[in-house]
């Protein structure tokens, strides 16, 4: 069996992680289930293939059964029974892990994916703070002398390590790179499940970009290997599945199915879900969306597939968390702000009254509106005994068009964004605030898309029938730029990441086959560009 090697030295600070124990258990995790997770992989092309050719995604008819006969999820934890508001947010940064343990949130959806940039540091420093959070040991001191440290009370902690399309280029089996989701999971459940129980919690997981019930199964696998090489009763990981792809939504009640011995719910990964709808029907016509401004929670199928997962939930026994609310305080506008904390506390009061047990903010100053909502509407610990068979939402549902118009304004928003978000990516920041909105990869990934779709699509026009082409997106890429340059300065834009971000999105937006994750190219350039320093 081949050793895990490693392409740097873990920054300072975090050797104590990649301890014998610690490889040995990654590597265990490797080859049990490396193949299967590239198997997998496999079928999402595959899967692709077929709605490109016309089959479209659709409740699975080899596994009606399961979702027509009576079953529920195991009981979860008394920890995590109340979840109505929780935060999200990368792991790296020190000051921000203490913070939204603070924040007054029920919970802390500690990030390793879309609102990490995973940088080797980065990753290894979320290990660490993830580490000394748990053991109550993680304290900051800013450059002003303030210093942070955990209150008596704080959130109770999820992490969501990466996607399974995605690879942790600095660990290496000989000649292959480790899955970057058994990497994150791994190290992080070796080091802390013992000590997370002797704290009357456990080790609870976010799983993100899930496709299909296969998948799933194969989290399931991973866990229940964990269990036995740690020591852990059956049962003792428990894990949230966000429902951010279009597929992964006809597939909840069998998602849910498979992690049913390890499940803590389902939630409703709002922002991805529109990016996959775009991404899993772009050789479609019928199916090019309006800006992205108009894609809001009551549009048709996003009102369809909460709804769904609503339902779903409830009926096995299990939590349902909303979206997250992206707004962030705007500190020098009250009008602008009043705005912005309106529409969060309206999108609250949805999730609360649809029947949502919970949901998410991206900044502490939010917590109390969202507490104030869910208190006023959901007096319990959730609300799981609301059985919504008040409807049935079908295919059709889950598939309708939105309507609107697509505009220059739009456009130039999602090039703008895209630049935007890219570059501090590449620099290492994964949750960069653009416009008084918490942008991650999610958001920027639905930017992208849409530019892609438009300029491939037949009917990617403006409503004046000007059709959006390769050059004009080109010039107003230029356009742009030379906005950013006026606002930002021209050292910021000439000492930042801004060319390698504008080439990345060209190269992009200009080819024929749709890049799956703008991640994977991005991460390329950033390893190379780390190796040329």
């Amino acid at each position: 069996m081949q050793e895990l090697t490693f392409t740097k030295n873990p920054p300072e600070g975090c050797d104590f992680l990649l301890t014998e124990g610690a490889k040995e258990f990654l590597q265990h995790l490797h080859h049990r289930f490396g193949e299967e997770r590239k198997r997998l992989l496999t079928l999402r092309k595959e899967r692709q293939d077929e709605i490109d050719g016309g089959l479209l995604p659709h409740y699975l008819p080899e596994t009606k059964h399961i979702r027509e006969k009576e079953w529920k999820i195991k009981p979860i934890p008394d920890d995590i029974q109340d979840r109505r508001v929780e935060i999200t947010g990368p792991t790296s940064h020190r000051k921000m892990v203490i913070n939204a343990l603070n924040s007054g949130a029920k919970v802390f959806m500690a990030d390793f994916e879309d609102a990490n940039s995973p940088s080797w540091q980065n990753t290894m420093n979320g290990q660490k703070n993830m580490y000394d959070a748990i053991r109550r040991k993680i304290d900051f001191e800013a450059d002003n002398g303030k210093s942070y440290q955990l209150k008596e009370e704080v959130a109770t902690l999820f992490v969501r390590p990466r996607g399974w399309h995605l690879e942790e280029k600095h660990a290496f089996f000989g000649m292959e790179p480790i899955s970057a989701s058994l990497f994150d999971f791994g190290l992080y459940i070796y080091h802390n499940a013992k000590e997370l129980l002797t704290r009357n919690s456990g080790p609870y997981f976010y799983l993100p970009k899930i496709e299909s019930y296969k998948e799933a199964r194969l989290w399931d696998e991973v866990f229940s290997f964990a269990e036995e090489k740690l020591g852990l009763n059956k049962g003792t990981i428990k894990a949230t599945v966000l429902i951010e792809t279009l597929t992964g939504s006809f597939e909840a009640d069998e998602i849910l199915y498979e992690l049913r011995d390890h499940s803590a719910g389902l939630n409703c990964g709002r922002w991805d879900y529109i990016f996959s709808y775009i991404k899993r029907l772009r050789n479609h016509p019928a199916f090019i969306l309006p800006d992205r401004s108009e894609v809001t929670m009551t549009t048709n199928f996003m009102r369809a597939y909460t709804l769904y997962v609503i339902q779903t939930c409830h009926k096995r026994g299990a939590q349902a968390i909303g979206g997250m609310a992206a707004q962030i305080p705007v500190k020098d506008d009250p009008v602008k702000n009043e705005e912005a904390m309106n529409k969060v506390h309206e999108d609250k009061e949805r999730e609360v009254k649809d029947g949502h047990d919970g949901t998410w903010v991206a900044h502490p100053g939010l917590v109390p509106i969202a507490l104030d909502v869910f208190n006023e509407h959901m007096p319990k610990q959730n609300q799981v005994d609301r059985q919504r068979d008040d409807y049935a939402i079908t295919e059709k549902e889950l598939l309708a068009v939105p309507k609107g118009n697509i505009t220059e304004k739009g456009l130039r928003l999602n090039i703008t964004v895209s630049i935007q978000y890219m570059e501090a990516w590449l620099r290492g920041q994964g949750a960069v605030p653009i416009f008084n909105l918490m942008e991650d990869v999610a958001t920027a990934e639905i930017s992208r898309a849409q530019i892609w779709q438009w300029i491939h699509h037949p009917d990617g026009k403006f409503k004046s029938g000007d059709k959006i082409t390769e050059n004009l997106v080109k010039q107003l890429i230029e356009e742009e730029m030379d906005k950013l340059e006026k606002s930002f300065g021209r050292s910021m834009i000439e000492q930042g990441k801004f060319k390698e971000s504008k080439t990345l999105l060209l190269q992009m937006v200009e080819k024929k086959d749709f890049e799956e994750f703008m991640t994977i190219p991005a991460y390329e350039n950033m390893i190379k560009q780390k190796e040329r320093v």
